[in-house]
């Protein structure tokens, strides 16, 4: 449904403490110490945080998603979606795979893992040449445990959740092994209604504009995902991953009312602003993989091929009523009719050789081609009821995407204190864009050829036992997504609505991050961000043919900086009754973009500045405790505070949430109670005041508080061994979707 989209990367970091104990003997007449050799729960590798769940004292009884949560620099806000610490995004790996699933599949097959199935946690925040993600995007690869065992496992789980309105869940997860054949599926569905309330605001000294109301997005949801895997000979695998997903948003309605005020005139008009939209997407794709061992030190060849065909229909009336100021309908004033499909088909193809040597050198390379076309064939109908007038402005915009890339990445443990990798990957971008029914020339063709080449460097020093240094530099491209170069206007009002932009060119992306780590208990992270042509959603405003018009677009909007230092610990006390973690971290936003033309119209604005630096404090804390001697029950008390900050819409109020959560293991069934955002105060406010004159005020209340029953339970030998997951050719492709 048309809203603002405001994603907040939350500052996090988690440390888990191995103890040391000590037991006297009664028995002997001489008091006898016994050392108890301990393993590291949290660790700094060469290019990555490793957390052994084996050591930690949250995994039995936990999920997956849930294990993840506990996870030192991940988080999550939402229960939704994980974040790592000062990045935009967290890709999951399996086995050192990216998952074939889509954002919801993923949270669905998390949550229906037992964590007592995963070996360890590995945090890759600074990824290598070899990984194909983008912008500042991090990467969380869970390790499974070996386990050889043939037979069928599986999962069910059922989920009721009660905010605004009531949803449910439920999946079903089957994991198959007999000898050299592995299967695994998946199957679930969901049914919500998104409730958002919305005041907006925006004007100057001269004319002011006011909607206030609701946003219904009713959604079903049905997906799913079936891997086969079969083991040719000791050398030689291939498997086939075949991912499903629909959705359906029927009925989505938005009902705003309107004041707006001319104040040189002295006069104040009101209306209603209601509308109705019916959408559905279909989102399938196909990965065949094939590897191959060369030697026994572990180099290997791994060769993808994939297809992906995404499907989104979406139509939409709009209609402008005239009121009093009691919310009395008049007559009709205007109706806007919208037809937004989009039809994505991509080919993709990747190849990877890892070769490893004697004396812990590894060479890796390879490459990989995508090739996408997209096809937006958009109807916008505007209909005048005063002067029975229609204004049709369709649109048919094709779009034409090749990307080709290589990468070498050389990797090497100089001593058991030191090691480091060294890399780079060359990215070719073809695109190119026609529009058959553009009014502007400039919009019929859009041709547009660029390419990069991308170093990486990481090095990690073992000073001694206790102390540990590490230092990594990458650089990143983050390209459009393919929805925000159709060029579409989302309606919310008459002259308030958000418009995507063909013209949006990639972002260059390049991080710094520095690491001190204190007896793998205690760690600082300082890290910098240089954003350019950051893509972003500009606001701006205006009075264009008499009216005051608010345009959110989507553009490229200068540069941005982002410093962050973080300082984390976690720690048990009370003998594993309590585990705690905690973390501060003090983040400074630097934007620098200025914007006066809409990129479609060429209508002038009063240009748009933001050269505001921020200061922020964050603060979160999650603690797990043991309320019984049989490990049976368990309460989460989670908490976070993000400070106030300037982002590219303008300065983004602190936000703050606490969340509790009370779990029983009973044999195989996990029942899980949870209640979130207890204080209701995780609302999203943001402020804007330009030397021009001109204000933006955003409040948006997405209902966060609520109560959600979560009942999990496992069945089967619980020693089958988990399906290979496969990197899909296609993976980049599917996150530029919707």
């Amino acid at each position: 449904m048309k809203k603002l989209l405001i994603t907040v990367s939350l500052l996090t970091g988690f440390v888990a403490l191995a103890q040391g104990t000590q037991k006297n003997d009664s028995a002997k007449v001489q008091e006898i110490k016994e050392v108890v050799m301990t393993k590291k729960v949290f660790k700094k590798e060469s290019d990555r945080f490793v957390y052994d769940v084996a050591a930690s004292p949250v995994a039995k009884g936990n999920t997956a998603f849930g294990l993840l949560k506990e996870t030192p620099l991940v988080s999550s806000t939402d229960d939704k979606t994980l974040k790592i610490a000062g990045k935009s995004n967290a890709v999951i790996y399996i086995n050192g795979r990216v998952t074939q699933m889509d954002a919801e599949s993923l949270v669905q097959f998390l949550k229906n893992t037992p964590a007592e199935n995963i070996q360890k946690i590995e945090v890759i925040t600074m990824p290598g040449s070899e990984y194909k993600v983008e912008s500042s995007d991090g990467i969380i690869n869970i390790v499974l445990k070996k386990k050889a065992s043939n037979g069928l496992n599986g999962s069910l789980r059922m989920n009721n959740q009660q905010n605004y309105y009531n949803s449910t869940g439920a999946g079903l997860s089957l994991n198959y092994r007999k000898d050299k054949l592995g299967i695994s599926t998946n199957i679930n569905t969901s049914e919500n209604i998104e409730e958002q309330y919305y005041i907006l605001k925006n004007g100057n000294s001269t004319a002011t504009n006011q909607s206030e109301g609701r946003i219904t997005d009713p959604n079903k949801n049905l997906g799913g995902y079936l891997n086969i895997d079969y083991q040719l000979n000791d050398k030689n695998s291939l498997a086939l991953t075949y991912n499903s997903r629909a959705n359906r948003s029927y009925n989505s309605t938005v009902n705003l009312f309107n004041t707006t005020t001319d104040s040189v005139k002295n006069e104040t008009d009101y209306t209603w602003t209601r509308s109705k939209e019916d959408a559905r997407s279909y989102n399938n794709s196909a990965n065949l993989n094939y590897e191959l061992k060369t030697d026994s030190l572990g180099s290997k060849l791994n060769l993808n091929v994939a297809g992906l065909l995404y499907k989104r229909f979406q139509n939409s009336n709009n209609f402008t009523i005239a009121s009093d100021q009691n919310g009395n309908d008049g007559k009709s004033l205007l109706r806007i009719y919208q037809e937004q499909p989009q039809v994505i088909h991509n080919f993709s193809a990747t190849a990877d050789y890892v070769q490893k040597f004697k004396k812990d050198l590894t060479v890796s390379f390879g490459g990989n081609f995508n090739k996408t076309k997209t096809d937006n064939d958009t109807k916008y109908d505007t209909y005048n009821y005063i002067t029975d007038l229609v204004d049709p402005q369709p649109n048919h915009f094709l779009y034409d995407e090749n990307i080709f890339g290589g990468y070498l990445t050389v990797e090497k443990v100089f001593s058991p204190k030191f090691s480091g990798k060294l890399g780079a990957r060359y990215e070719l971008t073809n695109s190119e864009g026609h529009s058959d029914n553009a009014q502007d020339e400039n919009l019929r063709n859009i041709k547009r050829d660029y390419d990069k080449l991308l170093p990486y460097l990481s090095m990690n020093y073992a000073i001694n036992d206790k102390n540990t240094i590490s230092y990594a530099f990458s650089s990143r491209m983050r390209r459009p997504s393919f929805w925000e170069l159709n060029p579409v206007r989302n309606i919310l009002t008459e002259f308030n609505y958000t418009q995507n932009n063909p013209f949006v060119k990639a972002s260059s992306v390049y991080n710094q991050e520095l690491t001190y780590m204190y007896k793998s208990s205690y760690f600082l992270i300082l890290s910098h961000s240089l954003t350019k042509d950051q893509i972003t959603q500009v606001p701006l405003q205006g009075v264009i043919d008499g009216k005051n018009q608010l345009r959110y677009i989507r553009t490229n909007f200068g540069d941005k900086q982002q410093l962050t230092a973080m300082l984390g610990m976690q720690k048990t006390f009370f003998k594993g009754y309590l585990t705690s973690n905690f973390n501060i971290g003090l983040q400074r936003n630097m934007n620098n973009g200025s914007l006066n033309q809409d990129p479609l119209t060429g209508d002038i604005f009063p240009t748009y500045e933001n050269h505001i630096a921020s200061n922020s404090l964050l603060i979160q804390t999650n603690n797990n405790i043991r309320l019984d001697k049989n490990k049976t029950w368990f309460l989460g008390v989670n908490y976070f505070y993000v400070d106030r900050q300037q982002i590219e819409l303008g300065q983004l109020h602190n936000l703050m949430s606490l969340d509790l959560n009370i779990k029983k293991i009973w044999d195989q069934w996990t029942f899980s109670l949870g209640f979130n955002d207890v204080l209701n105060t995780h609302k999203i406010v943001i402020e804007d005041y330009q030397q021009n004159g001109n204000y933006n005020y955003v409040n948006q209340n997405q209902y966060r508080r609520g109560v959600e029953l979560t009942i999990v339970y496992n069945f089967g030998n619980q020693k089958v061994k988990k399906v290979r997951t496969i990197d899909s050719a296609d993976k980049d492709i599917k996150n530029r979707t919707r």
